[in-house]
């Protein structure tokens, strides 16, 4: 089984001329995972974002998708703001996993969004409302990540950076255990969520199907 590496992203949200803007980037394709994909700024978690109490991964987690933001695409932020709202670890079959804390903050009171992408990992940025990346990956336009089309799904209907914090904050904050099928229609990942105090116990979840090259989300029998 591969080894699983920590790591953290965080879904910077903004309030922009029509509504909910998230900064999203493009990975290069010659990097070794989620080449040309679209994400949210992060990546592993370091040694450096550790403190003194290595058992806070979540403190460290923060200045990890901090750090990352900074060096990524050049922006400061605040990781005392950030809210915790989601866990996702790769599928056990893929060549190089991860075990992700996803992160959500407002910027807009900021007012410094002038992103600088590091012209290496990252080769693009764009602030993105959630329905028009959606959009733009089912035009195959762009690609993404199942976590990354799962949270902008999430997110489609808030008018607002607030509105979107507050309804990430305020839910549960399940991890995901995905796992990947094919069959002859396309592939699907199957995830199912848990809290913490249950792992090993499956709940609910939902479907996401890859088929005629589009991202399809149904809720699981």
């Amino acid at each position: 089984m591969s080894k699983i590496f920590p790591a953290a992203t965080v879904v910077l949200a903004r309030d922009g001329e029509t509504g909910l803007e998230v900064l999203m980037l493009r990975r290069s394709t010659a990097v070794s995972f989620a080449r040309g994909s679209w994400v949210f700024p992060g990546g592993r978690i370091d040694k450096e974002d550790y403190s003194h109490d290595l058992d806070d991964i979540e403190s460290a987690a923060r200045r990890g998708a901090a750090r990352e933001t900074r060096e990524e695409a050049n922006l400061i932020i605040n990781e005392q703001n950030m809210v915790y709202f989601a866990h996702w670890t790769t599928p056990p079959d893929s060549p190089k996993r991860f075990a992700t804390w996803f992160f959500i903050s407002d910027v807009t009171a900021s007012g410094h969004h002038d992103v600088i992408v590091d012209g290496s990992e990252i080769v693009e940025h764009r602030w993105y409302s959630p329905r028009e990346a959606l959009l733009d990956r089912q035009a195959q336009v762009i690609e993404m990540l199942p976590p990354t089309f799962m949270t902008l799904e999430e997110l489609v209907d808030c008018q607002s950076a607030a509105e979107a914090v507050s309804m990430c904050g305020s839910a549960p904050s399940a991890i995901t255990l995905p796992t990947f099928n094919r069959s002859g229609e396309g592939m699907a990942m199957v995830h199912a969520q848990y809290e913490p105090a249950n792992e090993g116990v499956s709940g609910a979840g939902d479907c996401v199907s890859l088929i005629d090259e589009a991202w399809r989300q149904e809720p699981l029998a």
